[in-house]
């Protein structure tokens, strides 16, 4: 089941690399492949524990392997193991970071911008709401209801007040919500969500710049785990206004996680702003680096310190293999993600067990076990029956826990929550084993009546 190709490439990559030091005296690492062996082993033995995410079987969390050339690509710079934090520690991969950020602010319509690479959505969004703290002191940071939890999370560690708006059945922010508490005033910034963790819904960005530009606020997009669909077919209208709503001058920062469907190994997020004069919140003096040269080092637009230029490293190789354009390879996966999603909400719909409470936006289905006299505790327990015995036919689902009035067909004993299977359905291949993946739920099904 596991790509066994790369080793092979890398080996020859690295012969290559080597030979850009064969002027120096020489030099050679030791490597006692007799005590390693026996503990590279060992460690074979101990992933085994794992779910099985590379197989299309793996129908639950957003976890979607890195592609092949990530992969080498990550390899072959761990053999030099730059630090992207100044030019004195990783000046090859630095240029490489801001050739592949500039690749996606482009994806995204912007020309100017400033940006870098961070670990994950998490530290984007700790420095865009950073800055927003920084242009708006002392003012609200507004989310809706169902963006991640990282942004209350991060307000809490910046010392900053947050607020969230409800959202309606569909898990989009609610406008007229957000027009409420927008009039109440003080308000510095509005987190969009393109692609919430739960549902994969994607907030109506137009007309929240709209209502935030009318009431003085930023407003900043967390696109860590939709941000790549902007290049996808077929989306709804309003999936699509949203992401065409990015190239807005209104928008102000956009974080982006390439470690989800960018095909990257954890962990590899982005930051960009538009303004790139934001860069003076980030000032500070290193009295032991910046030194080697006057260009720009990435450490000194960034709150992290050391950050691994591999990852730069596997972007730039990706992107180069996969350019990110609309009708491109790249944009066909993203276009049949979103296509298999649909396929497999409808597939379920139409056999009449299932509550499929709305079409997604992009990748991701949250669906409910039905039948007669529906109670939200009693639909709780059967999500958790079904996703133990589907695993244990290795059938690996997801659960969230979202609002009951998502789901009309469902009475509320449970104080407005209910637990619903979620599925993500990231990979193309997915669309090819779904005969076998309803096999396997049919047996699930049947073993939790």
């Amino acid at each position: 089941m596991l790509e066994q190709q790369t080793p092979l490439l890398l080996a020859e990559a690295i012969a290559h690399l080597d030979k850009g030091f064969e002027h120096l005296p020489a030099f050679e690492t030791p490597v006692d492949a007799v005590a390693l062996r026996p503990i590279l082993r060992e460690l074979a033995e101990r992933l085994r524990d794992n779910f099985p995410y590379p197989h299309p079987q793996y129908v639950g969390q957003m976890i979607k392997p890195p592609h092949p050339i990530a992969r080498v690509a990550y390899a072959l710079a761990q053999q030099i193991n730059p630090n992207n934090h100044a030019l004195d520690g990783g000046r090859a991969t630095s240029a490489l970071e801001k050739e592949a950020v500039a690749g996606l602010a482009a994806m995204f319509g912007w020309e100017g911008h400033l940006g870098h690479l961070t670990s994950g959505g998490t530290l984007g969004n700790l420095e865009a709401l950073f800055v927003a703290n920084k242009l708006h002191p002392g003012k609200t940071i507004l989310a809706s209801s169902q963006a991640h939890y990282t942004h209350s999370r991060l307000c809490g560690v910046l010392g900053i007040s947050f607020e969230t708006v409800p959202v309606d059945a569909r898990g989009r922010m609610d406008l007229d919500a957000l027009e409420v508490r927008l009039k109440a005033g003080d308000v510095g910034t509005v987190v969009a969500t393109l692609g919430t963790t739960a549902t994969g819904s994607v907030d109506p960005l137009p007309e929240i710049l709209g209502r935030a530009a009318a009431a003085g606020a930023r407003v900043h997009v967390d696109a860590a785990y939709g941000g790549y669909f902007g290049l996808a077919e077929g989306l709804g209208a309003a999936a699509r206004a949203g992401f065409e709503g990015l190239a807005s001058d209104g928008v102000a920062s956009i974080v982006i996680d390439p470690h989800k469907h960018g095909l990257q190994p954890y962990g590899c997020g982005a930051v960009l702003f538009r303004d790139p004069s934001v860069g003076r919140f980030y000032v500070h003096d290193s009295p032991y680096t910046y030194f080697t040269s006057n260009e720009l080092h990435l450490g000194e637009i960034s709150l992290e310190c050391s950050r691994p230029g591999a990852s730069a490293a596997a972007l730039w190789a990706t992107q180069r293999l996969l350019p990110l354009v609309r009708g491109g390879a790249f944009a066909g996966e993203l276009t049949a993600a979103h296509a298999n999603a649909r396929r497999f909400a409808d597939r379920l719909r139409g056999e009449g067990r299932w509550i499929v409470p709305f079409a997604p936006d992009l990748d991701i289905v949250v669906w409910a076990c039905g039948g007669s006299a529906l109670r939200a505790s009693a639909v709780s327990t059967r999500s958790r029956s079904l996703f133990h015995e589907a695993r244990a036919r290795d059938l690996h689902l997801a659960l969230a826990t979202l609002p009951v009035a998502w789901f009309p067909e469902i009475d509320d004993d449970a104080q407005g929550s209910v637990t619903v299977l979620r599925s993500c359905l990231m990979r193309s291949e997915h669309g090819a084993w779904f005969d076998r993946i309803f096999s396997l739920l049919d047996e699930a099904h049947a073993a939790t009546l």
